[in-house]
């Protein structure tokens, strides 16, 4: 069965699920992140199974997020190391943890915490606007098209619609809470 590709859709969102696929590829990143960095160590961390596990490496190396390289000759074994792209994507892990600890975990609190070596305190991930810092939360963006958004798409209603491109009212706003400021 061939799944559909969402490798061209103008979102990153869409292209990065495309290459993520499953659980089980995070979850691969997560254990790099972790220090695994062989074949069988990954295997027994995840309990994967290892046609699985062979086919979520070789997508990871294809997409550039981790390279594969020789540790042994006699017989022939590879280590996956994580690339500068590899590495990016730990903030994305850290977003999808700091998600899960406050809605998912149970009772007992969270399951692992993430020392910040910089100031040595336990934290999670916010994500902040990269000109002013502040927090950006759901009610305070609106998303656009940017440059590389395919300029023929910029016609069609749905997307004139999702970009209020009209002026059309966004359907959100009633949910967003109202402008304080006089």
């Amino acid at each position: 069965m061939r799944r559909t590709s969402f490798a061209n859709w103008p979102c990153s969102v869409a292209r990065t699920m495309d290459l993520l696929g499953d659980w089980w590829t995070p979850l691969v990143l997560r254990e790099a992140f972790y220090g695994i960095r062989r074949f069988g160590d990954f295997q027994r961390e995840l309990g994967i199974a290892r046609n699985t596990l062979s086919e979520r490496l070789r997508r990871l190396v294809e997409a550039g997020l981790m390279e594969k390289h020789v540790y042994e000759t006699q017989p022939l074994r590879h280590e996956y190391l994580l690339t500068e792209s590899g590495r990016d994507f730990h903030n994305v892990i850290l977003a999808m943890t700091s998600w899960g600890d406050r809605w998912l975990a149970g009772e007992a609190g969270t399951p692992v915490v993430t020392r910040h070596a910089s100031c040595g305190h336990d934290a999670h991930a916010d994500v902040v606007c990269s000109h002013c810092r502040q927090p950006m939360e759901w009610a305070d963006v609106t998303p656009r098209p940017g440059p590389g958004y395919p300029a023929q798409l910029l016609n069609r209603p749905d997307v004139r619609r999702r970009f209020h491109l009209d002026g059309a009212q966004d359907p959100a706003a009633s949910e967003r809470p109202a402008d304080t400021e006089a």
